[in-house]
């Protein structure tokens, strides 16, 4: 999914990544994944490839929806929105986004959480907005052969597959670890999309890789190996 070629060396990122604190900030964030990603080629939403920021949208039959210029960029997406992880809390009643980064240290602790991020064309991140993930009857068609599908009127959206069980499993460590409330919908859909779509090889590895820069990995996928984190190279992931 994540990858085609993804031959991270750690060593060549961080000397010591256990001892490296996890980024502190969005924009911390955005910075390392840049460099954790450097090296794979296929974003979240569609399972394009792209180079650097800029998205080949041949590459996966991508069609623009309505905005050429966002689809043709990378953006960081939080699976679980910054929205999501912010309203359940006082600072977002009292200023909102900024007002949470700044004077809230375990929003911008969920909010620079590598394990909830991800590259996704800009355009469907921006259609995505805040909503939630669902079954959906329709058949994908806004974005060519992209499989994704955004329902405006019902606010929500059908991931292709190949990601669903990933989505489910950062939801669930997302509550687990930051006090998130999830809806009792949205727990039996994620329990279930866990289920179905249990990880792969290609999830495990970026489990253990974005854990090596966290200092823990994502429960629901797997434990975090340490002694990994002292050698090179990871295992390539598979592109799905």
């Amino acid at each position: 999914m994540l990858s085609r070629h993804l031959l991270v060396l750690l060593c060549l990122f961080l000397s010591t990544p256990l001892a490296a604190a996890p980024p502190q900030s969005f924009s911390q964030a955005k910075k390392i994944g840049w460099k954790l990603y450097e090296r794979q080629s296929v974003e979240f939403y569609c399972g394009c490839n792209f180079n650097g920021n800029r998205v080949d949208l041949k590459s996966c039959g991508y069609t623009p929806r309505k905005n050429a210029n966002r689809a043709a960029r990378i953006e960081w997406e939080h699976i679980v929105p910054a929205w999501q992880i912010g309203h359940q809390r006082q600072c977002w009643q009292n200023g909102g986004r900024k007002n949470c980064s700044k004077n809230d240290s375990v929003y911008r602790r969920a909010e620079a959480d590598l394990h909830n991020l991800v590259p996704a064309i800009g355009e469907v991140n921006g259609d995505r907005s805040n909503y939630d993930f669902g079954w959906l009857p329709q058949a994908p068609s806004q974005y060519g052969a992209c499989p994704t599908v955004v329902d405006f009127k019902a606010r929500k959206v059908m991931p292709r597959k190949e990601i669903r069980g990933m989505i489910a499993r950062t939801y669930l460590y997302m509550g687990d670890r930051y006090g998130l409330r999830l809806s009792k919908q949205n727990r039996q859909l994620f329990a279930a999309w866990n289920k179905t779509y249990p990880a792969q090889a290609w999830e495990r590895q970026r489990n253990q890789l974005v854990g090596c820069v966290m200092g823990w990995a994502n429960p629901y996928v797997g434990q975090l190996d340490k002694r990994l984190c002292q050698q090179a190279p990871m295992a390539a992931l598979n592109r799905h």
